[in-house]
């Protein structure tokens, strides 16, 4: 739900509606990443903090400064939070602002990647290990070369391949790189370099990783979202374009990309028959939740598909405290999902 329409709330209705509840309340934490390691849950998310910096469409107000690893045995226990696993101190090259993370495993060590703004305040990904899902993560003292923007998201498909995809409007400068070098001309506009209502839709990007899941094995490529009309999505189509919060997931041999729609406050999706696209909309997987910001990931867990998400509504609507929570999915027997409404029948 938009953050203008945050005062019309009665949350205590909100929260007898609401479909899940809070995770964790004794943090706030955000854009939940989830996975399975050895029959566990395991949680990624970015670690809201109130730094006390002024609300603006850059995300300033997005402070985080650390990661904590939330696990749970089932997707109805009590989830636990082992602490911080890696904190910004510890970041050779990050400055500040690490935001929505990812996980993944391969040889038995774990990886972190997560986004940072480095010293010229420009976002870049990064990459840091441990032996353990939990942490504590050791980061590399470079961020990947060549990466840029926000929200990496790493997919693990069924021929061991490993698959980055990111990108981020506004705060996460996705639109600063269409020239392929950072554009610094009007740095203090979240819109600046954005297309026409008509012109085609930025798009997120995606690389192939190295065998050590360390690099870009290639130069990443833009991802194709099209309309039902195989044409590119517009710009103006803001129901419907990407803009940040890549996720890829797959179901009866088909590649669902899901992304959120920012301004809009929806997540949707795209189906496609390859890791690289291209990929079809196809609907609405959530509707707006109380906050400014959606963010989520998708996990198979025992078989069926669950949506780890977040809202702001133990903040009681505070944009940047927000809280994860979980749900599960369900299908149309086209492989269609049905749209999830956060809050029921208010």
């Amino acid at each position: 739900m938009p953050e203008d329409s945050i005062e019309h709330i009665d949350f205590e209705k909100l929260t007898k509606n609401a479909i899940s509840d809070p995770l964790v309340k004794h943090i706030f934490t955000a854009d939940p990443s989830a996975h399975v390691f050895d029959d566990k849950i395991y949680i990624y998310p970015s670690h809201d903090i109130d730094a006390g910096e002024a609300f603006d469409d850059l995300g300033s107000h997005f402070a985080m400064e650390d990661y904590h690893v939330i696990s749970m045995d089932n997707v109805n226990s009590v989830a636990l939070d082992h602490g911080v696993a890696l904190h910004i101190d510890n970041v050779a090259w990050a400055k500040k602002q690490m935001w929505a993370p990812d996980a993944n495993e391969k040889n038995g060590i774990y990886y972190l990647f997560f986004p940072a703004k480095d010293y010229d305040d420009i976002f870049r990904i990064g990459v840091a290990t441990s032996k353990s899902p939990s942490g504590p993560f050791l980061a590399r003292p470079q961020a990947i070369k060549n990466s840029f923007s926000i929200d990496p998201a790493v997919f693990k498909d069924d021929d061991e391949s490993y698959y980055m995809y990111f990108g981020g409007l506004w705060g996460g400068q996705l639109q600063r790189w269409q020239s392929g070098v950072y554009n610094k001309e009007q740095p203090e506009s979240p819109t600046a370099h954005i297309p026409k209502d008509h012109e085609p839709a930025l798009l997120p990007f995606v690389a192939k990783m190295t065998d050590n899941l360390l690099e870009f094995a290639e130069t990443p490529k833009e991802l194709q979202l099209l309309d039902e009309s195989g044409n590119l999505l517009l710009a103006g189509d803001n129901n419907r374009r990407f803009f940040e919060a890549a996720w890829l997931h797959k179901h009866q041999g088909s590649y669902y990309f899901s992304y959120s729609t920012g301004d809009t406050h929806f997540i949707c999706y795209a189906t496609g028959n390859n890791p690289y696209g291209p990929f079809t909309y196809r609907g609405k997987i959530l509707n707006p939740v109380v906050g400014w910001t959606t963010h989520h990931s998708i996990c198979r867990i025992k078989g069926r598909d669950y949506l780890f998400y977040h809202d702001s509504s133990l903040s009681r609507g505070v944009t940047h405290l927000r809280s994860i929570k979980i749900t599960e999915i369900n299908y149309r027997d086209d492989g269609s999902i049905i749209t999830i409404n956060p809050y029921g029948k208010l």
